[in-house]
């Protein structure tokens, strides 16, 4: 099985806890990323998602030009070790309830996995275990 750091964004976005919201959602917009780390000073404190941004900020009825970034981040960050499995990476964000963790290697965070990132690997596995000119059908479930 492949493992988290081989399907990670290695380079993941950043922005400052003073940020604002809007500005956040313009930075994930054009990098077309769901997620931002929120780095304070040289220390990562958290990540604020389109998700945080959606249910804690535009739901919620705040005000998003003066709202900022550390009010809705989600913190303490959720990690997992790059040599871990895709399989429990997916399994992690499940028991979590979380679409993205940060990746570490020796203590430092090196990358972002998304739920993205996996679906995409789950894909080509799929894919590549299909003989060509075959199509995927759903595993037929039995009745018994």
């Amino acid at each position: 099985m492949s493992t988290v750091s081989k399907i990670m964004s290695k380079h993941p976005h950043t922005v400052g806890p003073a940020v604002s919201v809007v500005s956040a959602a313009k930075k994930m917009r054009t990098a077309r990323v769901g997620s931002l780390l929120v780095k304070k000073g040289k220390q990562l404190v958290g990540i604020v998602t389109d998700t945080d941004i959606v249910r804690r900020a535009v739901a919620a009825g705040k005000p998003l030009g003066r709202l900022t970034v550390e009010k809705i981040m989600t913190t303490p960050l959720c990690t997992i070790e790059g040599s871990e499995s895709v399989h429990d990476a997916e399994d992690m964000m499940s028991d979590l309830g979380v679409r993205h963790l940060a990746v570490t290697k020796g203590g430092e965070i090196v990358g972002v996995v998304s739920v993205r990132d996996v679906m995409r690997f789950y894909k080509r596995y799929a894919q590549s275990s299909i003989a060509p000119g075959q199509r995927y059908s759903e595993p037929k479930i039995s009745q018994d």
